[in-house]
C-alpha cells in the first residue's frame, strides 16, 4: 500500500464531520457505539440521513446514549443491537440480525485492562480488539459485497507501530504485558485491513478495506481499561493533550463517506506525530505489509474464530 500523492491527499485544513454529503439510503453498523469514536461517528452518520445501526455490549448505556441522540436528532434512522465481541458466539448472533449493509465500521476496542480473556478463552485484547472483528467481518462480507460502495473500515491506533503478533505467546500466558498486547491487538487490526484489501483485489471482490486511527482522542477507552496509576495518567493526559472525541472520529468518518478512499489506505491526523488534527493519509508499519504475516494472521484468526472467510490470498 503506499500513498496518494500529496495532490490527491483529502483537504486536511478544512475537512470536517460537516463536509461529509447526504448519506440516505445507505446502511452502516459502527460496533461500541454507546460512547466515544463510535458515539460521533453514529451521529454524524444518522444526523446525515444513514440508517445506522449501533452495538453495544452494556444495553443499558447503549440504550442512554441512543436516546440522547434521538433527542438531538430526532428523525434520524438509528437502531441499537446488542453486541458482545469478547463472545464469538454473541457475534455469530448479531450477523444473522443484518440485513442489506454497505459500510461496517471496526470502532469497538478494549485498552489496556488486566490480563483476561473472552468467553472462548482467548486474551482479551486480542479477543475483542481483532478476532471478534475478524470474525464479524467474515460473517458480513458477503452482504457488503452487494453494495454498490461496499467498505469495511478498521478502527486501529498508533500504537501499532509498538507491536508485534505474539505467536508463540499469542494469549499473554508467559508474559503478558497490559501496552505490550494492546500494541499486538492494534498491530493486527492493521496486518488484517491490510491482508483483507489484497484478498479482496485478488478475488475482484468491489470492496474497500480502509484502515483509520483517531490519534490521541479523549474517550471513555483509556479509563475504562487500565486501573490503579496508569487510569489517573490516562485521565490527566486527557484532559490536557488530547483531541475531543469529534476530532478523533474525523479519521474513521472520512474512511467511510470519503468520495476519493481507496481500498488500502490509511487515514489518521494530520497534526505531529499523527496525534492532533485533520484526516489525512498516513503509513503503517512497515512490516504491516508482510505477505507472510498477513496470511499467518489470518490462517489463525480463521482457526481461532471458526469464521472462515472464502477470499483466495
Amino acid at each position: 500500500m503506499s500513498s496518494a500523492p500529496d495532490a490527491e491527499k483529502p483537504s486536511a485544513a478544512s475537512w470536517v464531520a460537516d463536509h461529509v454529503s447526504s448519506q440516505v439510503g445507505r446502511t452502516f453498523v459502527v460496533t461500541g457505539a454507546n460512547s466515544g469514536l463510535g458515539l460521533e461517528t453514529v451521529r454524524t452518520l444518522g444526523g446525515l440521513g444513514a440508517d445506522v445501526i449501533m452495538t453495544t455490549r452494556d444495553q443499558d448505556k447503549g440504550q442512554q446514549a441512543m436516546d440522547a441522540l434521538l433527542a438531538e436528532l430526532p428523525d434520524a434512522k438509528i437502531e441499537l443491537r446488542s453486541l458482545d465481541l469478547a463472545d464469538l458466539d454473541s457475534v455469530r448472533e448479531f450477523a444473522t440480525t443484518v440485513g442489506a449493509l454497505d459500510v461496517l465500521i471496526n470502532n469497538a476496542g478494549v485498552m489496556m485492562p488486566p490480563h483476561g480473556r473472552t468467553r472462548q478463552g482467548y486474551e482479551l485484547q486480542l479477543g475483542v480488539n481483532h478476532l471478534g472483528h475478524f470474525a464479524l467481518t467474515g460473517l458480513l462480507l458477503e452482504r457488503i459485497a452487494n453494495s454498490e460502495d461496499g467498505r469495511v473500515v478498521t478502527v486501529t491506533s498508533g500504537l501499532h507501530k509498538r507491536g508485534r503478533i505474539h505467536f508463540d505467546d499469542l494469549h499473554g500466558e508467559q508474559d503478558y504485558g497490559r501496552t505490550k498486547y494492546y500494541a499486538q491487538s492494534k498491530l493486527a487490526n492493521v496486518v488484517f485491513a491490510i491482508e483483507l484489501n489484497r484478498r479482496l483485489r485478488t478475488n475482484n471482490i468491489p470492496v474497500r478495506s480502509v484502515l483509520a486511527h483517531p490519534g490521541y482522542s479523549a474517550t471513555n477507552l483509556q479509563s475504562s481499561g487500565p486501573t490503579g496509576v496508569g487510569k489517573l495518567l490516562m485521565k490527566a493526559g486527557n484532559r490536557l493533550f488530547a483531541q475531543d472525541a469529534e476530532m478523533g472520529a474525523l479519521p474513521q468518518l472520512y474512511a467511510a463517506t470519503g468520495t476519493d478512499v481507496e481500498g488500502g489506505q490509511f487515514y489518521g491526523p494530520d497534526g505531529r506525530g499523527e496525534s492532533k488534527g485533520f484526516p489525512t493519509l498516513v503509513e503503517p508499519l512497515d512490516d504491516a505489509r508482510d505477505r507472510e504475516l498477513g496470511k499467518r494472521l489470518w490462517d489463525i484468526s480463521e482457526e481461532l474464530t471458526g469464521v472462515r472467510i472464502p477470499l483466495d490470498p
